[in-house]
Formats: structure tokens, C-alpha cells, sequence
């Protein structure tokens, strides 16, 4: 038996005005996940750069030095439970 040939269906004239605007503002297509895992990458380094060291400078001298007692810590106690 022959299949039936499907008709696709046209776009709403919302969705292509969508298109339209997208395609004229130059905003890039985010429904490819490549290129919005690179987008959020690159804006995920940028806030890390800048919030470590905005984080150290607000910090005191005895907060910075029991946050890197605790990491210190933290990665002895890996090392101790992979042995």
C-alpha cells in the first residue's frame, strides 16, 4: 500500500516575522546547542574572571584564610577516599 504523502505546513505569520526581525537584527540562531553551549562558555569565563578576584578583594584577611583552609581540606579528603 502507497503511503500518503504529507503536506508540510507553512509557517504562521507570526513565526515568520519572528524570522524576519532575527534575520535583520543580525541575532544569532540560539536553537543550534553548539552554538549556545559556546555563547554561554564565553559569558560563564567572563563572570568567573571577574568575580574571583572582586570576591578576594572583598574578603578579609582571615575569610580568605579559612575559605582555603576548607578547599585545602576538601581536596585532601578526595585524595584520602580514591586511595
Amino acid at each position: 500500500m502507497r503511503k500518503r504523502s504529507r503536506k508540510s505546513k507553512a509557517e504562521d505569520i507570526n513565526q515568520i516575522a519572528f524570522r524576519i526581525v532575527q534575520d535583520s537584527t543580525g541575532e544569532p540562531d540560539l536553537s543550534d546547542p553548539d552554538l549556545r553551549r559556546n555563547l554561554m562558555r564565553a559569558l560563564g569565563k567572563l563572570g568567573g574572571q571577574k568575580g574571583g578576584p572582586a570576591r578576594a578583594a572583598k574578603l578579609t584577611k582571615e575569610q580568605r584564610r579559612e575559605s582555603a583552609s576548607k578547599a585545602a581540606r576538601t581536596r585532601w579528603a578526595k585524595e584520602k577516599a580514591q586511595s
